[in-house]
């Protein structure tokens, strides 16, 4: 059987995300805090609705347009310190419970269209991090077009959106490992493809800035508003995706990475300058549920 991922018109299902991220450093600014975080972890929990819609116009063939709706959303969050200039997860988190957003995504695996995101956050960055997880969901997009066999390899680069610096790039090497049974969720209304072969796809990716540490890495919007950026990202990662070969959707999908940065935000008019140094810890699972509530 080809290993693909398959959404089909009309059909709608259900998934657990549970994600933690521990972040330990300093963030050093002009305004000198002693009490700053030195250190935080943020749990998250969501069950979401993904409603499968209909396709959009022609103009834009292999595409496929979703509606997500956040049916629970909760966090935890602790932290040595109150730091009273960040917004709150509770209250971010909250926004989240009941709303809808929609969007398509592209053959290339990109999320574009978006709609209802601005009514939740106001901040595009705060936006688009609650959308993170479906990158997992939209992972066959980056899978050869030839299609896969068990043991094969391929890479993927793209650059990564949204950070303080322009030119770093995420590197990935994909292996299709083995078939083996789908993992299963406990309850009388099973989920589709439990128990049929899986395909398990590992990826290895790296991030690391394109040029050096010293050069500028300024993103436009940055410039457009006098900041300079420049300094050190780097991490690695891997996840493991179960993939049911007959229903041809993401079953269970794990991930971990460690990440530390090194960069600095400087003011080209008053020499003010922002200097982060962390060291951030991801570990998240995503699992498909049966689509109705029990």
């Amino acid at each position: 059987m080809q290993v693909a991922l398959r959404y089909v018109p009309g059909e709608t299902l259900r998934y657990r995300i549970e994600s933690r991220t521990t972040t330990s450093g300093k963030i050093t600014t002009p305004i000198v805090n002693p009490e700053g975080v030195t250190q935080s972890t943020l749990t998250v929990r969501l069950v979401v609705r993904l409603d499968v819609l209909d396709p959009p116009p022609a103009s834009a063939p292999g595409a496929t347009r979703f509606r997500v709706t956040y049916e629970k959303s909760n966090v935890d969050s602790q932290s040595d310190a109150f730091d009273p200039g960040q917004p709150s997860p509770y209250t971010q988190y909250a926004r989240l419970e009941g709303r809808s957003l929609e969007f398509t995504v592209e053959p290339s695996g990109d999320l574009v269209s978006l709609k209802g995101l601005e009514d939740i956050f106001p901040d595009r960055t705060a936006a688009q991090s609650t959308l993170s997880w479906f990158g997992a969901l939209s992972s066959g997009s980056g899978f050869p077009a030839s299609g896969i066999a068990i043991g094969e390899k391929w890479k993927s680069e793209h650059g990564v959106d949204g950070a303080p610096l322009s030119d770093l790039i995420w590197r990935a090497e994909s292996t299709y490992l083995r078939n083996e049974p789908c993992p299963t969720e406990a309850g009388t209304n099973p989920v589709p493809g439990a128990g049929d072969p899986c395909a398990m796809i590992l990826t290895r990716f790296t991030i690391s800035r394109r040029g050096s540490s010293h050069s500028d890495a300024t993103p436009d919007d940055y410039l457009h508003n006098g900041l300079r950026v420049s300094g050190a990202w780097n991490g690695s990662g891997e996840r493991l995706d179960s993939i049911s070969l007959s229903a041809g959707l993401l079953i269970r999908s794990t991930q971990t990475s460690d990440q530390r940065v090194d960069y600095q935000i400087t003011s080209a008019a008053r020499g003010s300058q922002i200097h982060n140094q962390s060291h951030m810890q991801f570990q998240s699972e995503i699992s498909l549920i049966p689509a109705s509530p029990p």
